[in-house]
């Protein structure tokens, strides 16, 4: 994939939320997570090199897949790229997710060590974080204006 020029111009916190459930385990029960991860592309109006990228992580408890604490975190950076084509936006995105993705994983080691609960280290993740990142996907990228 061809490397695109962009400059990080801030990250956000949209979102930061842990709440404990009310789910009752043996002490050795092990839970399988499953983090759910979304993202979100978007252009601004009136500047066309402006782009907000969102990256969002869930963990929800749910009577199929008990957990004992549902978490929520949402993170935006703001970037500025030349990007014009498809081809060139789609390298930006996938460029901006490598970039947001440790500060979203920072995010949740903080928050659940901040709610004194055992601390919580998403997976380093070498390459593409979504399906459709990886060489040869032919999905849409996600754009919204």
């Amino acid at each position: 994939m061809q490397k695109v020029n962009f400059t990080l111009r801030g990250i956000r916190a949209e979102e930061m939320r842990y709440a404990l459930t009310n789910v009752r385990v043996s002490k050795d029960t092990r839970f399988d997570l499953k983090p759910a991860f979304s993202r979100q592309v978007r252009r601004t109006v009136g500047n066309e090199k402006l782009f907000f990228v969102t990256l969002a992580v869930k963990i929800e408890n749910s009577e199929e897949s008990p957990k004992p604490f549902d978490l929520s975190v949402r993170l935006t950076g703001i970037f500025e790229t030349p990007a014009d084509s498809e081809e060139e936006r789609k390298a930006f995105t996938v460029q901006a997710t490598e970039v947001l993705y440790p500060y979203l994983r920072a995010a949740v080691t903080n928050l659940t060590t901040a709610a004194y609960a055992a601390p919580l280290v998403l997976p380093v993740v070498n390459g593409a974080l979504f399906p459709e990142d990886r060489e040869g996907a032919e999905e849409d990228s996600g754009y919204t204006s």
